[in-house]
């Protein structure tokens, strides 16, 4: 179906970043209704922690734009669709589960050295943990979060920390972006 868009007249940024956003705009639309449908019937509206859901929902939106950049950066770089659908899955399994261990044993091996602001820049290079971060933040029990949670409600505050965890996942969507349109324009369909 690309094959044939490209044979138009159409601008391969164009039709990369359409596809794009039409892939992760539904897939953001489901996660919004499976969330806020709940919500509304228990009264999210009326309650104090409306802020707190919103919170929740940007996070969620957030991490379906980047993962979708990531994966469709991945698919357009791999012709063979197993090998980019295992690249995906190890990326993905990276940052859920081996990430959060890998953090932990160089925090053990370091622990005579400081390695707060170590930790503050690696909790930065996944969206998931800065998502993770960023709610705890926000709902105030960052403490809970363990060492990197308590280390950004200490270094940024609440309001300052979630401001600079937005930033850095709208940067989490712009560079995968960028990197999906760059391959997709140099790429032989």
């Amino acid at each position: 179906f690309t094959e044939l868009l490209l044979a138009q007249p159409v601008r391969r940024r164009s039709l990369i970043l359409g596809q794009y956003s039409g892939l992760a705009l539904s897939l953001s639309l489901s996660f919004v209704a499976g969330i806020t449908i709940p919500f509304i019937l228990k009264g999210i509206f009326v309650s104090e922690h409306l802020s707190d859901f919103l919170l929740i929902l940007l996070a969620g939106v957030g991490l379906s734009f980047s993962m979708t950049a990531i994966a469709y950066a991945t698919a357009l770089r791999h012709e063979n669709k197993i090998l980019g659908f295992g690249i995906s899955l190890f990326i993905w399994f990276f940052l859920a589960v081996l990430y959060d261990g890998l953090i932990l044993i160089l925090m053990i091996l370091f622990k005579e050295y400081p390695t707060d602001s170590l930790a503050i820049v690696l909790t930065f290079l996944n969206p998931i943990d800065l998502s993770r971060v960023m709610i705890m933040l926000g709902l105030d029990i960052a403490a809970l979060m363990g060492y990197t949670g308590a280390l950004f409600m200490k270094f940024f505050g609440s309001a300052t920390g979630i401001a600079i965890s937005i930033f850095s996942l709208l940067c989490w969507i712009a560079i995968p972006s960028f990197l999906m349109v760059r391959i997709a324009k140099n790429k032989d369909f």
